[in-house]
């Protein structure tokens, strides 16, 4: 009866094969940790914000079971919000001709951005990216099952079920376009991000706050939400 192979003994008996891989990184002129030629997703992000939008789909279900689709276009850089439109039955045509409307909302801005982010669902169309191409917007599609990778809009679709959505019965799609209304204009001139060092995507940095000044509270997004200002 032969007694089984020590692993231990027939590891060592193998070459190391450290040197042969000293030799290749050597001759492609890399050290023992080569530094990555491109930059991570986070890097592009940050460095690129300004150019940069992201969009994608949130949907809501009324009391009468009906499902509402909201599509809907971020700014990185600012984290200022489109709400392009809503509807319940969301096509590429559909989808196609809300981002035909996207630079009226942009203004003087839409030359500014370069690429668009968004994920592979089938209502983002050829022709939905064609209208950003005419635009020079490059659209870079998110790798599949990867939430993260579109994290801005991500989290703002959390932000909106977490603040607003989650305590509120919506009942039709003027009074869910009434709530996204309300809560966009609270999104991008009270809602501090910390992104942004605590300031909301339209904050006008000449303002000064007196810390002496009385401070008026106002209720919003139907009572849901507290907004405070200096009082007059």
């Amino acid at each position: 009866m032969e007694a089984p192979a020590d692993p231990g003994g027939t590891a060592r008996s193998r070459p190391s094969n450290r040197g042969t891989i000293r030799r290749i990184l050597t001759a492609a002129g890399l050290g023992p940790a080569p530094r990555q030629t491109s930059p991570t997703w986070r890097q592009f992000l940050t460095s690129q914000a300004s150019g940069i939008l992201a969009c994608d789909f949130l949907h809501v279900d009324t009391v009468f079971l009906k499902r509402l689709y909201v599509l809907f276009v971020m700014e990185i850089e600012t984290r200022r919000v489109h709400v392009l439109g809503l509807t319940a039955n969301p096509t590429g045509a559909w989808t196609t001709q809300q981002a035909r409307n996207l630079p009226m909302d942009l203004g003087d801005r839409a030359g500014a951005f370069k690429f668009l982010i968004r994920d592979r669902d089938s209502k983002f169309s050829r022709s939905f990216d064609e209208v950003f191409t005419a635009a020079s917007v490059r659209a870079i599609k998110t790798p599949v099952q990867s939430p993260r990778a579109n994290a801005f809009a991500e989290r703002f679709v959390g932000t909106l079920r977490r603040e607003c959505l989650d305590h509120l019965l919506i009942h039709s799609g003027r009074h869910l376009r009434k709530v996204l209304t309300e809560d966009e204009h609270h999104f991008h001139h009270h809602r501090p991000h910390q992104g942004r060092s605590l300031r909301p995507p339209l904050h006008d940095p000449s303002e000064v706050i007196d810390m002496a000044s009385r401070i008026h509270r106002r209720r919003t997004v139907t009572g849901l939400i507290s907004e405070y200002r200096r009082a007059a």
